[in-house]
């Protein structure tokens, strides 16, 4: 029975000059105050609204506020919140 042909494969390979790497700035630790300050947002804007529901009726300006309190305390968190996202 004859033999059938093989076939020679070439192996794709990459080529290296589509390959330049790209230098990234490596970023160090983030300083303990960013941790600080993000934290002292995420805690404000939990003690802003903590505030509202607590003591409402006593403090005038805050009652004047009203559901405009939801926003400044939910902000206040949101902002630490994205600074989680920079914090290394």
């Amino acid at each position: 029975m004859p033999k059938s042909k093989v076939r020679k494969k070439t192996d794709y390979t990459i080529n290296p000059s589509s390959r330049t790497p790209v230098r990234v700035k490596s970023a160090g630790p983030s300083p303990i105050w960013y941790v600080g300050i993000m934290l002292g947002f995420m805690l404000a804007g939990l003690a802003w609204l903590l505030v509202y529901y607590l003591a409402n009726e006593h403090i005038g300006w805050m009652s004047d506020l009203g559901a405009w309190n939801f926003l400044i305390g939910f902000g206040l968190m949101v902002v630490g919140l994205i600074m989680t996202m920079r914090w290394r």
